[in-house]
């Protein structure tokens, strides 16, 4: 009864008065689980917090006119980055940031989100008479209890660390952890667990980026090579996730799918062309056809986590050659790209099961691919394909539209065909799956402001596979549909609803001989409501319902979350307590919750109980700050016991 009390005083506080701030650790994790939600992966979260936090300290010049430059906000689509591009340059200069809603393709929302990572200035270059320096680095210290398996080889302690620093137009850095078990100093000579590094050079004429050490790529809609932000699909998102070429210095700490060797972008009018070549270890597991020496690879194996020795012996155990080259062109309203990319394994691949869901694995130790791409906008309508395949005649299409009939509605459509049998190791394009093979389907969604302040949106997206795949051992379908709606009458009241229905197939594991197909019908409904009664205080309320059939399996959540910042200490607060009821682990329900600087938390609530933290930050000075947080899991077991799962995180940031 306690709990239920707290609930309802938080939430009748969050009924209060307004502010007009938003801490902008509350808007890029906002903006994050928004991009995040429909994304199969939840380390998707990571990528997505990393690129906000640095657009946040580099902001876009919208002024510059640049397609490269806007192109950099990511969670634009790609008709509101051509349209912000073409109305940059044909106004002369935007003024005001309210501006931008009266471009195709822009709202109030949309442009108060941008607010944090723009900038007015339309200065592009770097004088290098003043180059000034700038460092800052970042440590987080984490433990969990229960990682107290005495078979591990170091302590439990997760450590991460990264250094960054900036001089006029050059940068690098690099990104040290160890996961809990594993040791700091494990390699020879002894460096930590995990250990990557960049330099980085940005300039203005032919040679636009060049990077020696680790760095991520993506082209087109990233069919072919995307190491970085995975094009989600979005079922109530205002468009799809801009395609673009790029290559970025590597800051996160993936273990496996980066590039490390050398890139270099150049820039002719409107030609441009980026090359790149990488020699990467990789962790895989190895077997021997001769019984004397290791020479093929059974699996790779990408958990990234090493602290056994069994799992040591996967680490870095095989090497990939990565190379490529990219070439586009921009013409009036049509851009058109041409990708080839190359991998070599120092061992080849070979199946050892007879399981047909690996017919269409692969095998060997070498994968070209082709891929060609192109998007045009006209008028109000934007067109964008992209078509990649191997040496085997496999494919993946990829055929969008996007249009807006009117200021008020955007209308998406996005197919999609991944053959069975097509690989990329390091592509990831649109799709609502992991894998980039074996999955058709079809998207469409809207979204449409319905009134001042009131957004509707609504999508659904189906999916067949031909062949067999994960839990189901036949052809198989699947769908989902959801109808959210958004309200913001003021700037510091947020109110939004949805509705969510998801429909897949797997095999009925209960009945005897070949197995049947059952379906899994699973339905939610989600409300949350986000306010500021003052300047420095903010507070959410959230309330999820989820029954999944024909099992029957329900779940509920309901938590309250809180920020206050002190009005005379450079202290703030962030606090939630939730309550959750599920039947089994089919009902589940995720959170994200806020966490340290370039991290992420999302637990699976399952069971009986409540899940708590609070986390602190004290600017210690101009430069320095820390960060604590501290959370709880409380389990209720066998009737009246309880089991607590706790954590401590600590980060200390020093930036000059």
């Amino acid at each position: 009864m306690l709990k239920f009390l707290l609930i309802l005083f938080l939430l009748f506080l969050s009924f209060w008065s307004f502010s007009q701030e938003t801490n902008l650790s509350e808007v890029v994790i906002n903006i994050a689980e928004e991009l995040a939600a429909d994304d199969s992966d939840p380390e998707a979260a990571v990528t997505y917090i990393e690129r906000l936090y640095e657009l946040a300290e580099n902001p876009v010049k919208i002024n510059s006119a640049g397609e490269n430059e806007i192109s950099r906000l990511f969670f634009l689509s790609d008709f509101q980055a051509k349209a912000l591009t073409d109305y940059a340059h044909s106004s002369g200069r935007i003024i005001s940031v309210y501006e931008l809603i009266n471009i195709p393709g822009f709202d109030k929302e949309t442009a108060e989100m941008m607010i944090p990572f723009i900038t007015l200035d339309s200065k592009t270059t770097v004088n290098s008479d003043s180059v000034h320096w700038r460092n800052t680095s970042i440590t987080n210290l984490s433990i969990r209890s229960g990682n107290d398996d005495t078979t591990s080889l170091g302590s439990t302690w997760k450590i991460l660390t990264k250094y960054k620093f900036t001089a006029g137009g050059f940068s690098g850095g690099f990104t040290a952890e160890k996961d809990p078990g594993e040791k700091f100093f494990s390699a020879n000579p002894p460096l930590p667990d995990f250990l990557s590094a960049n330099l980085t050079y940005i300039g203005s004429g032919l040679i636009r980026r060049l990077i020696v050490g680790d760095y991520s790529a993506r082209f087109g809609q990233g069919t072919n090579i995307n190491t970085g932000i995975r094009t989600g699909l979005s079922l109530t998102a205002p468009g799809y996730m801009s395609a673009s070429d790029e290559i970025k210095p590597y800051t996160s700490t993936d273990e496996n799918n980066f590039f490390r060797g050398v890139a270099a972008e150049f820039s002719y009018e409107n030609l441009g062309l980026t090359l790149f070549y990488s020699k990467n270890y990789s962790d895989a597991t190895l077997g021997s056809l001769s019984g004397s020496s290791k020479d093929y690879i059974e699996n790779f194996y990408l958990a990234g986590i090493h602290n056994t020795s069994s799992l040591l012996q996967k680490k870095d155990a095989i090497y990939e050659l990565a190379y490529g080259i990219n070439l586009s062109y921009n013409f009036n309203n049509v851009r058109v790209g041409f990708t080839w990319s190359g991998d070599r394994f120092s061992l080849p691949v070979k199946m050892t099961g007879n399981d047909p869901v690996d017919i269409f694995d692969f095998e060997g130790d070498r994968n070209n691919l082709y891929t060609f791409s192109y998007n045009g906008l006209i008028k109000r309508i934007l067109l964008y394909g992209e078509f990649s395949t191997n040496e085997y005649k496999k494919y993946a299409i990829i055929q969008g539209l996007s249009f807006r009939p009117s200021d008020r509605l955007t209308i998406n459509f996005i197919f999609r065909n991944y053959s069975a049998g097509y690989i990329s190791f390091h592509g990831k394009g649109p799709g609502a799956g992991s894998a980039t093979g074996n999955d058709q389907g079809i998207l469409g969604n809207f979204t449409f402001e319905a009134a001042k302040h009131l957004f509707i949106s609504g999508g659904c997206d189906i999916q067949k596979f031909q062949w067999l795949k994960y839990r189901c051992s036949s052809p198989s379908s699947a769908m989902r549909q959801e109808i959210r709606v958004r309200f913001t009458p003021t700037e510091t009241l947020t109110i939004d609803a949805s509705y969510n229905n998801r429909f897949s197939m797997v095999d009925n594991t209960e009945a005897n001989g070949i197995p049947e197909q059952k379906q899994i019908i699973t339905k939610s409904i989600k409300g949350s409501v986000r306010y500021s009664p003052y300047e420095n205080l903010t507070l959410g309320t959230r309330i999820d319902y989820k029954v999944v059939d024909p099992s029957g399996s329900k779940g509920m959540l309901l938590l309250q979350d809180m920020v206050y910042r002190f009005r005379q200490l450079p202290v703030t607060l962030w606090f939630r307590y939730c309550i959750f009821q599920t039947d089994d682990w089919d009902s589940r329900l995720y959170t994200y919750e806020n966490d340290l600087l370039y991290s992420f938390s999302i637990p699976a609530l399952s069971g009986e109980g409540s899940r708590s933290y609070i986390m602190a930050k004290w600017d210690i000075v101009d430069f320095a700050e820390i960060r604590v947080k501290y959370g709880l899991t409380s389990l209720i077991e066998s009737g009246t016991s309880t089991k607590n799962n706790k954590e401590l995180k600590i980060q200390f940031k020093i930036q000059f």
